[in-house]
């Protein structure tokens, strides 16, 4: 049986003496989450029936989709549920627009690419967000552009997108807008009665602080009644899933229940929180301490102020020689964090997460821990050769 040995110099750990996950997903868990997957459940029996219910409803409570809409749940990870978006919204005839500032705007180009979807593509770099007025012109320049897509919080960088700007152009312009809002849902505002969109997907293990294993799509009912055939997948058909839970209140097929139960879980302490309010400033908090921390160690920022998103922050690796991504990972992780490479071309970088069951305490203790490792590995200049994004405050 393999089990992880606990380094002997560790100076953090969850209390269920794991490392603190600083990461965009999965994250650290709560100690009730994880409690709420110590128990095996039937599929088609009464009381994982109603967690079912119950996730979906209040779901869409989040997004005050009222009657309007309703949640199809998925198993597997964002992208899945992603895939299943592109694949059961956007028909065989459909054209996308696709905004790509990242990896994940790239990720949803390739996934058009193998349903033989017709795409359109207005990319800018990855520390930009997308520019509103060139999907505008866009949408008036190619009248055959039925969907347009947009990423909400683009996890390559953790940098912020104008959703509720292109939502207002894609209605003026009578076009369909679908959201991955993977890394944003339940930290960032995305209300329907504000913003229109037909369809917005996330997943258990962001934000709403879950265990990986669901994503789910809120789709607005009215459009999602008109999908019926479009999906190129049977497990991947929203429309189908979204028909059979009406039905049965059940899965089509075997769902991920301990999961589910956690997610069920999850959602109760997230709405305890304060709901998406209360996971911001949290979150928020988080942000401004790790940020400031950071650069007074020298270190610099990929965005500014700004454009930063409270979710994960992207940091310009020094030009220090003596730094090395891997050894400041090896040395943190083994203090009790662990952080994330970074996924960029512009710039050589690495990122730090703001969410997850973590607060101001675990922030400081990270601090702590890069200071210490910093001093091992006898890096004094974390300066970069780019320009240092403003201070916050």
């Amino acid at each position: 049986m393999l089990a992880e040995k606990k380094p002997a110099d560790i100076t953090a750990s969850t209390p269920t003496g794991d490392p603190w996950l600083l990461t965009p997903g999965p994250l650290t868990t709560t100690p009730e989450v994880k409690q709420a997957m110590a128990h095996d459940y039937g599929s088609r029996d009464h009381h994982f029936i109603d967690i079912n219910r119950c996730v979906r409803e209040m779901l869409v409570d989040i997004v005050h989709g009222g009657g309007d809409f309703t949640t199809v749940p998925l198993q597997g990870s964002g992208t899945f549920v992603v895939e299943a978006m592109i694949g059961t919204f956007v028909p065989p005839t459909g054209k996308l627009l696709v905004l790509v500032n990242g990896a994940y705007g790239q990720r949803i180009v390739r996934i058009a690419g193998y349903h033989r979807r017709a795409v359109e593509i207005i990319e800018v770099p990855e520390d930009r967000p997308v520019d509103p007025v060139s999907v505008e012109r866009a949408l008036v320049a190619d009248a055959g552009i039925t969907h347009v897509v947009i990423v909400h919080c683009e996890t390559t960088t953790g940098i912020l997108n104008p959703v509720a700007e292109v939502a207002d152009i894609v209605q003026r312009q009578g076009r369909r807008y679908l959201i991955d809002s993977m890394s944003a849902f339940g930290a960032l505002p995305l209300d329907s009665r504000e913003i229109y969109f037909d369809a917005a997907v996330a997943s258990s293990n962001k934000c709403l602080e879950g265990v990986p294993g669901v994503g789910f799509c809120i789709a607005r009912k009215s459009a999602l009644d008109k999908t019926k055939g479009n999906a190129p997948a049977l497990t991947l058909d929203l429309y189908d899933q979204w028909i059979a839970m009406e039905k049965t209140a059940q899965w089509r097929f075997t769902p991920p229940v301990q999961v589910l139960a956690a997610f069920h879980k999850a959602l109760e302490i997230f709405a305890e929180e304060g709901g998406v309010d209360g996971r911001y400033r949290r979150y928020a908090g988080n942000c401004h301490l790790l940020v400031n921390g950071m650069r007074e160690f020298g270190f610099q920022t990929l965005l500014p102020d700004d454009l930063q998103a409270p979710i994960i922050v992207t940091f310009l690796t020094p030009r220090d020689r003596r730094f090395d991504f891997q050894d400041f990972y090896d040395r943190l992780r083994r203090k009790g964090f662990v952080i994330y490479p970074g996924k960029l071309t512009v710039a050589e970088t690495f990122r730090i997460g703001c969410i997850g069951a973590i607060g101001p305490d675990q922030i400081n203790a990270a601090l702590d821990a890069v200071r210490k490792t910093l001093d091992e590995m006898g890096v004094t200049d974390c300066a970069a050769a780019a320009k240092p994004a403003k201070p916050i405050g």
